[in-house]
């Protein structure tokens, strides 16, 4: 009985031992090492600030509903647009998509160069009227105060729309000639689904045969206290994008009066069905939030570290914390979220037919087909009709040592080099879905600051852009599309 505990205690050591080293040599330190410069730029910072300022106070809602669109709101921003970059109107060819949407090309002198694509958006999400009175200064006053830019479209998506304009327009005040052609293209209904503007735009490129060195779309953005246990801001890149499908579920019955009902009413059918799909999530899928931790893991604590360096033994652990979040679980699976439901019109009336809707986000290795066969064999009901519609499947998976990559990260970390660089997985949906096979190399990133308070403010009551940021984006957009057109 001694020997087994000592045996047992020593293979405990080795054990220990074992899953410190791996802790220590799984996670060098992998971000590049460059040198932090003070930007240079040849733009007025009280002039930009008013331009971007008045961008705000064009509403240029996306609506549902598309007889909501406020066509003079849209050609108000352009005509603000026009007015306040006169070089790129001179130099630039420019086309309108579907009235409101823009591109722009900046055509370069070596045509043996793939171009570069930079992307943003020009409409915002409505402000819910509840909430107006929340709001510490006007939704859409644009107002300056105490160095914070206020309204909606100051994170989404306004600031790398002007930020690009800024950067490009002082390029050409400099006399900078582009050796790679730069497109930018600016899409009016991304809120929406981007259909009638970037899909136009992607459909456009795609006739004309054209493939891009990289895209850059939103996505990501230099994250303050959010990654746990990484102290260092990290700017996160989306490589990759989930898909999505809207899953229609209908059970049909006879009806009647609620005084004689049977023993499953439709809704009731409809609601154990919903209960089914829940109780059988997706199965998940850590290699997302591998390529995060191990390009960040040398600066997370050793308790961070250990977990994720085990996998082999600790994989069970890891995955119930993961899924205690609904943040970190969305980064690991597809997600099922039941949104909509419907039956009869009174409560008197058994429905003769209950519906809903159910939200799946798609992660990565599956697909639509896959998807609707998950439903199908998770309800296990035949009473339950499963159909598709709004879809779109995930993307491909960008490389991280592609030169588009590299010169996001470069200048990222040129402007403050205590940022640490990420990829990450987009859970949500942005426009650059419309330009998959246009490019093997689509990034999403938008050179802002947020921490947990700035999350809440996206898409949500008081979104704002302190004054700093909204140069430090100009900065950011300057020193990459120098780089990019110069090479």
């Amino acid at each position: 009985m001694k020997k087994f505990f000592l045996g047992f205690g020593l293979g405990v050591v080795v054990l220990a031992i074992v899953m410190l080293a791996r802790a220590h040599w799984l996670f060098p330190d992998t971000q590049i090492d460059v040198v932090q410069l003070t930007p240079n730029l040849n733009v007025d910072q009280s002039d930009a600030i008013a331009r971007f300022a008045k961008s705000i106070q064009f509403q240029t809602i996306s609506y549902d509903d598309p007889k909501k669109l406020d066509n003079e709101a849209f050609t108000g921003i352009r005509a603000h647009i026009q007015q306040s970059f006169p070089l790129i109107h001179q130099f630039a060819k420019h086309q309108v998509f579907n009235q409101h949407s823009l591109l722009y090309e900046f055509t370069g002198s070596d045509s043996s160069l793939k171009p570069a694509l930079f992307m943003g958006h020009l409409d915002v999400v409505p402000v819910d009227e509840v909430t107006q009175d929340q709001w510490q200064q006007p939704p859409f006053s644009g107002a300056v105060v105490d160095d914070i830019v206020w309204g909606r479209g100051t994170i989404d998506d306004k600031v790398t729309v002007f930020a690009l304009l800024e950067s490009m327009e002082a390029m050409l005040k400099e006399g900078v000639q582009l050796k790679r052609t730069v497109y930018f293209a600016f899409g009016h209904d991304e809120e929406i689904g981007g259909k009638q503007g970037a899909k136009k735009i992607a459909e456009h490129f795609k006739q004309q045969g054209i493939q891009f060195e990289f895209v850059l779309d939103e996505g990501g953005a230099i994250t303050e206290g959010i990654v746990k246990g990484v102290e260092h801001p990290v700017a996160m890149i989306g490589i990759a994008e989930k898909g999505f499908v809207n899953i229609q579920l209908t059970v049909n019955s006879d009806g009647g009066h609620s005084s004689q009902p049977p023993n499953q009413t439709a809704l009731g059918i409809l609601s154990q069905a919903i209960v089914n799909l829940e109780n059988n999530q997706f199965e998940t899928d850590f290699s997302y939030s591998q390529k995060t931790f191990k390009k960040i893991g040398y600066y997370a604590p050793l308790s961070a570290r250990i977990p994720l360096a085990n996998m082999w033994l600790l994989e069970p652990v890891v995955k119930n914390v993961m899924l205690s979040s609904p943040t970190t679980a969305a980064s690991i699976r597809s997600t099922i979220a039941a949104t909509m439901a419907s039956g009869s019109s009174k409560s008197n009336i058994l429905p003769t037919q209950a519906s809903a809707v159910v939200n799946i986000r798609i992660f990565p290795g599956e697909s639509v087909a896959s998807v609707k066969q998950h439903v199908i064999n998770a309800i296990d009901d035949p009473r339950v009709e499963v159909d598709t519609f709004m879809e779109n499947e995930p993307s491909a998976v960008s490389p991280t040592d592609s030169l588009g990559f590299n010169l996001i990260e470069k200048h990222i970390r040129q402007l403050d080099n205590e940022v640490l660089v990420a990829p990450y997985l987009v859970v949500g949906g942005t426009d650059s879905k419309h330009f998959y096979g246009l490019s093997d190399n689509i990034y999403r990133f938008m050179m802002v600051r947020l921490d947990q308070q700035g999350l809440k403010r996206f898409h949500g009551v008081n979104e704002q852009l302190p004054v700093k940021d909204y140069m430090n984006a100009i900065a950011f957009f300057h020193g990459l599309l120098m780089e990019t057109a110069a090479q």
